[in-house]
C-alpha cells in the first residue's frame, strides 16, 4: 500500500537517508559509551561509570525512535554493524583508552551526532516534516547538553 502522509516520495527518501546516518552515529556512540562504561578505571570511576550508563541508556532508546521514524517514512532502517560502519561519522575506540581520553572521545561523539542531526534538519523543514524536525531538535538538545557535561569534566 502506498504512503500518503503529505510528504513527497523523494523528500521522504532524502529525510530517511539523513536519518540513517543519524541512526548509525547514534548506535556507534551507544556502543562506544557502553564499552567505556564497562572499562573505565581510575579516580573518577564511579562518576564516569554512572554518567556513561545514563548516556548509553538514553542512546539505546533514541536508536529505536530514529529507526521507527525511518520506517514511518516508508524506508528500511539500517541495522547491521557493516551498514553502520559505512554510514557513521564516529570512529570506534582503539584499545582501552584512559578515562580522560574516553571523555574526549565521547565529547567528540556527542558533537558528531548533533552535527549529523543538524544536517538532516533542512530536508525535514523543506518537506514540512514536523515529526522529524521535532525528533531532530530533541536529539540535538540531548547531544549538545551531554557534550557540555562531558567537556566540563575536562576543565
Amino acid at each position: 500500500m502506498s504512503i500518503d502522509i503529505g510528504i513527497k516520495p523523494k523528500d521522504r527518501k532524502a529525510i530517511a537517508e539523513g536519518l540513517s546516518h543519524l541512526l548509525a552515529d547514534t548506535y556507534t556512540l551507544y556502543l562506544k559509551t557502553h564499552n567505556f562504561h564497562w572499562n573505565v578505571e581510575g579516580p573518577m570511576f564511579n562518576t564516569l561509570h554512572l554518567m556513561f550508563e545514563t548516556q548509553y541508556t538514553e542512546l539505546a532508546l533514541a536508536v529505536d525512535l530514529i529507526a521507527e521514524r525511518i520506517r514511518a517514512l516508508g524506508h528500511p532502517a539500517p541495522g547491521s554493524y557493516s551498514a553502520y560502519a559505512k554510514l557513521s561519522s564516529i570512529k570506534e575506540a582503539a584499545g582501552q583508552p584512559k578515562a580522560e581520553e574516553m571523555i574526549r572521545q565521547l565529547v567528540e561523539g556527542q558533537e558528531a551526532v548533533a552535527r549529523t542531526a543538524r544536517r538532516v534538519f533542512p530536508a525535514a523543514e523543506k518537506a514540512s516534516d514536523e515529526p522529524t524536525a521535532d525528533l531532530l531538535t530533541q536529539r540535538m538538545q540531548v547531544h549538545e547538553k551531554n557534550a557540555w557535561m562531558l567537556r566540563a569534566l575536562l576543565a
